[in-house]
């Protein structure tokens, strides 16, 4: 996200009407709904983060012991164990589902 100058993108007596508000202040203007971008979507993180959880529960089920998988991953064993229950939920939905 970059920064845009009002007074070139918007008509006079809206910055006008803004200034009453916030003068001389930076404002965040969110997207109009159905405009969002859901979080990692741009950057793919969300698509890095899903492969590595099934990295670790493959890893996980191949005998891998969960702080050996913390240590690896540089999680903590918590976060091991979190990721092992949900990608564990994820495939008996698929499974059910099919």
């Amino acid at each position: 996200m970059g920064y845009r100058k009002a007074e070139t993108i918007l008509p006079p007596e809206v910055v006008a009407l803004i200034q009453q508000y916030v003068d001389g202040e930076y404002i965040y203007i969110p997207r109009r709904e159905g405009k969002r971008k859901s979080w990692g979507e741009t950057t793919g993180c969300r698509k890095e983060t899903s492969e590595r959880n099934r990295r670790i529960y493959r890893d996980y089920r191949a005998g891998t012991r969960m702080d050996e998988l913390a240590e690896k991953y540089f999680l903590s064993v918590k976060s091991i164990q979190r990721i092992v229950t949900e990608e564990k939920r994820k495939i008996t939905e698929e499974t059910d589902t099919a």
